[in-house]
């Protein structure tokens, strides 16, 4: 079905949708909540830690990638819950799959973060 909307209007109704959907997952995910806290808790952090707009920016882009998988996480086990809550395999998978994914934005985010302040502070200590 193709769209009503169409140009500057369409750009409305998709930022539209897109609060719509942040409100929902906001309201119904204590997971994206902890998550969206502690990215607000981490920003200010990596503004101070990060010495180039380069740095601040990887810093910050690894905290939203865990927000952006967390969200699609969320879209996944909504789908599945709108299908059946009977369990099914195959659902169970494709929850645990999208939990999987979480998890490993989660180890991007720390990966990052630990090599930044591992070379920050072996710098100073070199210095």
């Amino acid at each position: 079905m193709k769209s009503p909307h169409t140009g500057l209007k369409r750009i409305v109704y998709a930022g539209l949708y897109s609060w719509k959907g942040f409100a929902a997952t906001w309201r119904e995910e204590a997971a994206f909540r902890q998550e969206v806290i502690l990215v607000l808790i981490m920003m200010p952090l990596a503004l101070w830690l990060g010495e180039t707009a380069f740095e601040q920016t990887i810093l910050i882009s690894v905290l939203f990638i865990v927000l952006i998988v967390e969200l699609l996480n969320s879209s996944i086990e909504t789908v599945v819950d709108r299908i059946s809550e009977d369990y099914h395999p195959l659902s169970g998978r494709a929850k645990d799959q999208a939990s999987a994914a979480v998890f490993l934005s989660f180890a991007v985010a720390i990966i990052v973060w630990c090599g930044f302040l591992i070379s920050k502070f072996a710098s100073y200590l070199n210095a």
